[in-house]
């Protein structure tokens, strides 16, 4: 079975550091919710709190409706997954998976069928007598997830289990934990610096940052819809122009900068921001000016990046834009030098502020 996991204003301090900042956040039961920010913004601190190895300063953590402040990690609903996996390197695989039931006193012929149970859940049906060392990376990945599922927990924690991996490893696994979730219906709670990851595994995402929650929604409302300029940053890439807002009405706004004034959405908060942000996703280069926005632009780059190209331009201030096209055989890559418009949509151009929203740190 799988359970919710509340925090509710939840605080840690080591001495006069502050490493979650009055957290507040529900993941639902079955849910992969992961918590998405750089080194030291205080998400692994929350792993830990709710495994029981760290004890917030303050606040509430609830597992299924219960407080478990006062429960040690062994008393928790949960298992964790650490970076280097903690495999047993002298015992078979079927015993590294085993190893939690044969501590709770489980006869050996249950743990074994146990083991084979879940070695076919994770797509390794004939890996029981093998060691360790006979497994790949992400082998062994799903011989430490098929060990913490052994011992039924409602909540799987996983610190950034795959930053080991190679690029094209990491993303099969990605799928493969995605699916493992799904079969199961536990709760996972997923600790990544790496937005590929949080955007293609995740039901629901929570950006941080020193501490504090940015933005706490599904992925694709993370990144269509940023809460500020830092998850706008931290997730994708933008263009970014420095400027100020006129004519603010109706969540639209005139931003006004050095080399033009142009029309976009207000951001939550935004209506004295000064930076307006644009995906190079949205910027087309044309001939001439063919939207509301128009930056005259020239070509200084091209980078062929696999499934799209990257085209780096200057506008008259200096100011270098990014645009990026599908590599579709469709697209009409510039020549450099080549003198084009940047165009942009207002409905794909946001003023927002740095500042964290009041509802950020809200229930998700």
């Amino acid at each position: 079975m799988s359970a919710s996991v509340e925090l509710e204003n939840v605080v840690a301090e080591f001495g006069s550091f502050r490493a979650v900042d009055n957290v507040s956040v529900t993941i639902e039961a079955g849910e992969f919710f992961s918590f998405l920010g750089p080194s030291g913004c205080g998400k692994t601190t929350i792993l830990r709190m709710v495994s029981g190895f760290v004890s917030p300063t303050k606040g509430v953590i609830r597992i299924g409706g219960k407080d478990v402040i006062d429960q040690r990690p062994n008393q928790r609903p949960t298992a964790l997954i650490f970076q280097n996996l903690a495999l047993f390197p002298l015992m078979p695989v079927w015993e590294n998976i085993a190893f939690g039931l044969e501590v709770r006193g489980v006869d050996k012929k249950a743990r074994r069928k146990r083991a084979e149970e879940l070695l076919a859940l994770v797509d390794l049906p004939n890996a029981a007598d093998k060691s360790v060392s006979q497994l790949s990376g992400g082998q062994k990945q799903r011989v430490a997830i098929a060990r913490a599922l052994a011992v039924e927990p409602s909540v799987m924690l996983l610190d950034e289990p795959l930053s080991a991996l190679d690029l094209k490893l990491r993303q099969h696994m990605r799928a493969e934990l995605r699916a493992i979730q799904k079969r199961t219906n536990v709760t996972f709670i997923y600790i990544t610096h790496d937005q590929g990851e949080a955007l293609a595994m995740s039901d629901k995402v929570a950006v941080m940052s020193h501490g504090k929650l940015q933005q706490v929604a599904s992925p694709r409302e993370i990144y269509d819809n940023p809460a500020n300029g830092f998850v706008a940053s931290f997730v994708g890439e933008n263009n970014i122009l420095s400027g100020s807002v006129a004519n603010a009405a109706d969540g639209r706004a005139d931003f006004v900068t050095e080399n033009g004034t142009f029309r976009a959405r207000l951001g939550p908060g935004a209506a004295t921001s000064s930076k307006l942000y644009i995906r190079p996703e949205h910027v087309r280069l044309d001939a001439a000016a063919g939207s509301e926005n128009a930056i005259p632009v020239d070509v200084t780059d091209i980078a062929f990046e696999g499934n799209f190209i990257s085209i780096m331009t200057v506008d008259g201030a200096g100011r270098e834009i990014i645009s990026q096209a599908r590599n579709d055989g469709q697209t009409q890559v510039p020549e450099r030098g080549a003198k084009l418009f940047a165009n942009f949509d207002a409905d794909h151009a946001v003023v927002l502020t740095d500042e964290v929203p009041t509802r950020a740190g809200a229930h998700a």
